[in-house]
């Protein structure tokens, strides 16, 4: 597995965001369409993409969110390669470059329909939160919160 460091106009990252979007609108259902206006990808500079033999199979991105504190976004792999550490190899990346860019923390949010990616937060570390931001009236949204000072 390589994991390359892009940005969100990588043609690779662009299909796998859309996967992530059409699996979620299932996940979702009618909550969907708050939660794609918020997830937009237009103006993530910080992406990455997961290849297995030359194949995109996961990406993730991060979003400036304060002078300390970075939003991790879209972390995604696809299903025929789930269960086998891609995604913890993705977050290990974009956590190692969110440190490089001078961030002290990592923040994320990601849905209760999410079983799922709320364990590998936990797996990875991350802490339960209140909401933030947009998110702060969500009923199906759940935060975390690393501090990246502690990455080996």
């Amino acid at each position: 597995m390589t994991i390359k460091r892009t940005n969100a106009d990588d043609p690779d990252f662009k299909v796998l965001a859309a996967a992530l979007e059409a699996e979620l609108k299932i996940r979702d259902g009618d909550d969907h369409a708050q939660y794609a206006a918020i997830n937009k990808i237009d103006f993530l500079p910080h992406t990455v993409v997961a290849y297995i033999h030359n194949e995109p199979v996961g990406c993730g991105a991060l979003r400036h969110y304060t002078d300390i504190a970075i939003e991790m976004k879209r972390v995604f792999v696809t299903s025929a390669h789930r269960g086998k550490g891609i995604a913890t190899a993705i977050i290990s990346v974009l956590e190692e470059w969110a440190a490089e860019l001078g961030y002290a923390e990592c923040v994320l949010e990601t849905g209760k329909n999410q079983p799922e990616a709320i364990q590998l937060y936990t797996k990875k570390g991350y802490q339960i939160i209140a909401n933030f931001g947009i998110y702060t009236n969500s009923e199906n949204s759940i935060c975390f919160q690393k501090h990246l000072l502690n990455i080996p």
